[in-house]
């Protein structure tokens, strides 16, 4: 593996290909914890375990490189949100469980940021806040219900998030035909595979063992007096704990095809804009946007000076099967470069895309990330972000953290930790599965486009959401 996966990574490289691979598991090992998977989840948890607890013996087991999955590919969005219905946590922890999820979730992103300052990691963060772009009457509505529905729960912050108006919106980011945008503040623009590698070094820095180069081939639990262990290709590593940290890849690993299911979301990358085509588009600041539309796209202007647009291309392959350095389709590449163009009008016409990558995110069946620690199999696991987890990951590294040391804490009661031996729901065989996710958004695209061209809502995209459970 030479190439870079990711702009992010090329750009750390500069050019000159995927950084080095630390040693891999040089035969058994027997650990405190044993974490799988060296994206955010696992690296947080390491570098939670270890700054509170230097006693414990931490090993990270990572198959490529640290970073090199979604924590490395993604949109760069540290946001202060979580996926999934606000009543599911309504549903599990009641309307004071749901503010305390929103509260942490929040609070995560000066987390991330008081972690990057104090370690010195160089990843261009900067808390600006995100803004979600309605372009027509019915996007408008839909970011409305938003704020009606937060209002009615107490999940609505007041000053903090605001309902712009078409002036206001056009003051931050000219985009034809923007009619009004929800902004919140609580989400920090960052360089996605520098925070993954500076993230890595600040695990060692804390004490704990990275391999990489390393294939977890199956993870047991606890059997009689014989600890929970992670085989690999290397060796075994036996642990008082085991924690599955790998998101996208999970159904690679055995028993785990229908614990998540592995969704593609691909990106692009412009060339560096000039003055005069940033004046143009009038998007002087550092917020992330996001269009209200069915299917959206997730841009962010980089501290170099481009627009990088992701979106959904070939979202799903039968099988759970995963792609993972396979190059992005034209067609794909096509559709975020018009993406663009749709959003910001003649100022992008012709704009050259210097890099195209794609990434894999995690989603559970009822599209809800989880937490999970049951002492009784030494076995721990969180994920599920759909493609939220930038933030998420901190918060489910603290989390487990408090879980595997048993402190009783306001993180190890929050409604996203399932009970000892819970999981989230499975998703349906194949080929279900594959139906099931095409359908959805198959039926997506099309409510949007009847969206576009009816100026009203569609039952099609209402179909979607209760096809999919969400």
């Amino acid at each position: 593996m030479s190439a870079p996966v990711s702009h992010w990574f090329s750009s750390l490289a500069g050019g000159g290909g995927m950084p080095a691979a630390r040693p891999p598991l040089d035969g058994d090992r027997r650990v405190d914890v044993c974490v799988v998977g060296g994206g955010y989840t696992g690296l947080w948890t390491a570098y939670e375990l270890r700054r509170t607890h230097p006693e414990l013996d931490v090993l990270v087991v990572e198959r490529e490189v640290c970073g090199f999955g979604a924590s490395g590919r993604n949109g760069g969005w540290v946001q202060g949100a979580l996926a999934g219905d606000p009543s599911t946590w309504t549903g599990r922890g009641g309307a004071e469980g749901a503010r305390r999820m929103r509260a942490a979730i929040r609070a995560t992103v000066g987390e991330i940021a008081a972690v990057a300052e104090a370690e010195g990691i160089a990843c261009d963060l900067l808390v600006s806040g995100t803004l979600t772009v309605a372009r027509s009457g019915v996007e408008l509505e839909r970011l409305r219900a938003l704020e009606r529905a937060a209002r009615r729960d107490g999940l609505w912050d007041g000053g903090e998030d605001a309902l712009l108006g078409r002036d206001e919106v056009a003051a931050r980011v000219r985009i034809p035909g923007a009619v009004g945008a929800l902004f919140d503040p609580a989400c920090a623009r960052v360089q996605p595979a520098a925070l993954a590698r500076g993230l890595a070094d600040a695990v060692e820095r804390a004490g704990a063992t990275i391999v990489e180069g390393t294939a977890v081939t199956a993870i047991e639990p606890i059997r009689g007096t014989v600890p929970a262990v992670a085989r690999t290709d290397r060796g075994d590593v036996h642990a008082r704990w085991v924690v599955r940290a790998t998101e996208g890849y999970t159904p690679e690993l055995p028993g785990e095809r229908r614990t998540l299911a592995p969704i593609t979301s691909s990106m692009i990358v412009t060339e560096p804009l000039g003055p005069e085509r940033w004046a143009q588009i009038g998007w002087s600041g550092a917020e992330t946007l996001l269009d209200a539309g069915p299917l959206y796209h997730y841009l962010q202007r980089t501290a170099d000076g481009r627009i990088a647009i992701g979106g959904r291309g070939v979202p799903y392959r039968y099988g759970s099967r995963t792609d993972r350095e396979g190059p992005v389709p034209a067609s794909t590449v096509a559709t975020l470069r018009d993406g663009l163009v749709r959003l910001f009008g003649p100022a992008l016409r012709g704009v050259a895309v210097d890099d195209a990558w794609h990434g894999v995110l995690g989603v559970a069946r009822d599209w809800t990330p989880f937490v999970t620690a049951d002492s009784t199999t030494g076995l721990a696991s969180a994920g599920g972000y759909v493609g939220e987890g930038v933030a998420a990951s901190n918060l489910a590294g603290r989390t487990l953290r408090d879980l595997l040391v048993g402190r009783r804490s306001e993180l190890a009661a929050l409604p996203w930790v399932l009970p000892p031996g819970g999981r989230p729901p499975r998703w349906e065989p194949e080929p279900l599965r594959w139906a099931g996710v095409r359908g959805v958004y198959g039926l997506l695209g099309l409510g949007q486009e009847i969206e576009r061209r009816t100026g009203r809502a569609s039952r099609v995209t209402a179909l979607a959401g209760r096809i999919s459970g969400h």
